[in-house]
């Protein structure tokens, strides 16, 4: 009889456990949210493209400092009113994907910024060599953001996240947008410009090699 007692109590006390674990599982208080491998690498780039994006912002204001052609300067700031609205964007992506924003240092964007640094250093202020140099460098960043969006699209496609594809598409639209813009200022002018400056021309260096010959 105290045996059958005791299996009774211990059944009921299994089936009140059980139960308490089912509506704990339904509040999602016990069990932690789970991710895949790739959910995790989704999340640990979409931190490495906010720092970059944070970045960018003081970087593209430099550059706007440094060149001297007024539709560059308006393409730098123009760029940089756009980084802080994709700045805003991912924050969304993060709110819907139920995680905090955080960075996670980029050495890439760390480097290229670094680059531009040494371009406004080792060029002449006021000079086009300079626009077109640091068009260039504006392009180098352009090209990793245009990677880095253009991957966590298709991650987020591949998840079935349709909302968070959605608007990370649109960032990705408007960097390749700049990226041509940035084309076709340095092909409309300051590319020439900047091959005849202070009246260098390959030409010149060429006809005395052939001279010699």
């Amino acid at each position: 009889m105290k045996t059958a007692a005791k299996t009774d109590k211990t059944n009921a006390n299994k089936n009140m456990e059980t139960r308490q674990d089912e509506q704990n599982g339904q509040s999602g208080t016990v069990e932690p949210f789970k991710t895949s491998y790739l959910q995790k690498f989704f999340i640990e780039q979409l931190k490495d493209i906010y720092y970059a994006e944070k970045q960018l912002i003081n970087g593209l204001e430099q550059m706007k400092q440094a060149v001297s052609t007024e539709e560059l300067q308006d393409a730098f700031e123009e760029h940089k009113k756009q980084t802080e609205r994709h700045v805003k964007r991912l924050e969304q992506v993060f709110k819907l994907i139920k995680q905090t924003p955080e960075v996670k240092q980029c050495e890439a964007i760390d480097g290229l910024l670094k680059e531009a640094g040494v371009i406004i250093n080792e060029t002449e202020e006021g000079t086009y060599t300079r626009d077109a140099a640091l068009i260039i460098a504006a392009q180098k960043v352009e090209h990793y953001e245009i990677a880095s969006y253009g991957g966590l699209v298709q991650l987020a496609i591949t998840m079935n996240m349709n909302r968070v594809a959605e608007i990370l598409d649109k960032t990705l639209q408007e960097e390749e947008d700049t990226d041509r813009q940035l084309t076709d200022i340095a092909e409309s002018y300051i590319n020439v410009e900047a091959e005849h400056e202070h009246g260098y021309s390959w030409e010149s260096q060429e006809e005395p090699s052939k001279a010699s010959r």
